[in-house]
């Protein structure tokens, strides 16, 4: 299997496995991973999702470029329109959170696959790099435009037309990354993540989800009139009974993370 998935009660697990080949995305992983997210999409029991790299060396190191080198056709069989061979796409149609565990190296298109999570946690093995412009491929997963937006557009440019590497600890003050955590952690974290999120009613996760990345792609002004047009429906059928008990549960959490 090139993909693996594993169910712990709301969370899956998906491992890219080609440990051999530094999970590089050959095209039926794309194809598997692609389809992996798909099912895991319409499987209500799970709530959300830890995506990670077998081994510590990679993440991925994207696509597989002995494979590329083989033919025109198979480049461009690297950017399909269809949630099924498009591992980027199906993460962005997923109504679930995804957590990136990025164990090692993200390199180029490991790159955009780790920017299409929600979460970006990394071990202290982790690095980042856009190679497009030494390879001579063009991103067509949204690493031009998702980069920038994170990190600013000048360090955007200063990663992706050189193809340095960006260490995890670099990346996380950069806003990349959310946390930086040692090797052995790192996947314990993700889950336990992953298993605050999945212990959240999955309706109101999946719908502010859906809400913030809309905003996200759209200027300030129209994220904040989407925000009430889309809230004010939705809030004025919430009953005080229903937000009173929902606050004891919020209040008693605290008190258990104290």
């Amino acid at each position: 299997m090139l993909v693996l998935v594993e169910r712990r009660g709301g969370v899956a697990i998906v491992t890219l496995n080609r440990p051999e080949a530094m999970n590089a995305l050959s095209a039926a992983l794309r194809v598997e991973l692609a389809n992996a997210f798909v099912e895991l999409n319409a499987d209500d029991a799970i709530r959300a999702i830890v995506l990670t790299g077998a081994g510590q060396k990679a993440f991925t190191a994207g696509l597989d470029l002995k494979e590329l080198g083989a033919g025109a056709s198979i480049v461009a069989s690297a950017n399909p329109t269809s949630a099924e061979k498009d591992p980027v796409r199906a993460l962005a149609l997923c109504r679930k959170p995804i957590i990136g565990a990025i164990n090692g190296v993200a390199i180029t298109g490991g790159f955009e696959l780790a920017l299409g999570c929600d979460v970006i946690y990394a071990s202290t093995n982790a690095r980042f790099a856009d190679t497009h412009t030494r390879v001579g491929i063009m991103p067509g997963w949204g690493l031009s435009q998702k980069l920038s937006r994170v990190v600013g557009i000048f360090r955007a440019k200063e990663l992706s037309l050189s193809g340095n590497f960006l260490d995890a600890e670099t990346a996380c003050a950069w806003g990349l990354v959310n946390r930086v955590f040692a090797p052995d952690d790192l996947l314990p974290a993700a889950i336990k993540l992953a298993e605050d999120m999945a212990s959240a009613p999955p309706h109101m996760v999946q719908a502010y989800k859906r809400l913030i990345d809309e905003g996200f792609a759209m200027n300030f002004g129209d994220g904040l009139a989407h925000e009430t047009a889309t809230s004010t429906p939705l809030n004025a059928a919430v009953s005080s009974a229903a937000v009173e008990q929902a606050r004891a549960g919020v209040m008693a959490r605290g008190r258990d993370q104290q």
